[in-house]
């Protein structure tokens, strides 16, 4: 019965490998590794779709015949986020401690490996703080973002918009920048977070930049989990 029960359980592996080594990590597709193939696959979905955004507004523009309803039309799409923003603006820049940080301050306990990445509610409070400073047009890594852009991590990578990113992460923002850099001074998180730059080496850095330009956001505007309100 033994010997049975062993030749079954080489049969089901030997169907299941199909001639391939079962325990060979060359087989097998790690999570990480089709995260990544899902990001690029998503980056080159979004050129497509850009291309595509850009032949059907060509197409539009030209039955739009009233200037009154032209106009309109070009502020909908800049304030939507679907044309390119130039202005003055501000730039942060966020980034992990140097591997093997310690404490840089006397008496301060010595850090947690938590306490050395940057986290989603950090790259959260400052768009969030940018935004409350009146900023015009915001963009992350190389995405802009729109109304129903979300910002998430995965253990310490960013995910926006179906891609995949990794610090440093790079915020810039268009705005008026006195009042840009009032609500970044006045964020109670990000004062939190500024301690632990002093405390283990958490990566800041801020940037004024007198003219700047935002990329046009190229992904999809459907929405696919809104109901409107009858």
């Amino acid at each position: 019965m033994v010997f049975a029960l062993a030749g079954f359980l080489f049969y089901v592996s030997s169907q299941t490998a199909h001639g391939t080594s079962l325990r060979n990590d060359d087989t097998l597709l790690r999570l990480t590794d089709l995260i990544q193939q899902r990001s690029q696959q998503n980056a080159e979905s979004e050129s497509a779709v850009a291309a595509l955004r850009a032949q059907i507004d060509a197409l539009a523009a030209q039955h739009v015949t009233n200037p009154e309803d032209a106009k309109r039309l070009a502020v909908l799409e800049q304030q939507a986020g679907l044309d390119p923003l130039s202005g003055a603006g501000v730039t942060v820049t966020l980034n992990d401690a140097p591997s093997g940080a310690t404490a840089k301050i006397p008496g301060v306990p010595q850090p947690q490996p938590d306490d050395l990445v940057v986290h989603q509610q950090d790259l959260q409070a400052v768009v969030n703080a940018l935004w409350r400073g009146g900023a015009t047009g915001i963009q992350v890594q190389d995405q802009r973002l729109i109304s129903t852009s979300a910002v998430r991590c995965v253990g310490n990578q960013l995910i926006l918009q179906g891609r995949v990113y990794s610090p440093p992460y790079v915020i810039r923002a268009v705005g008026v920048q006195q009042k840009l850099l009032a609500a970044l001074d006045q964020d109670s998180y990000i004062q939190n977070y500024l301690q632990y730059v002093a405390a283990y080496g958490l990566g800041w850095k801020l940037d004024r930049s007198g003219a700047m330009t935002l990329p046009a956001y190229t992904g999809t505007v459907d929405l696919q989990y809104a109901q409107a309100q009858q």
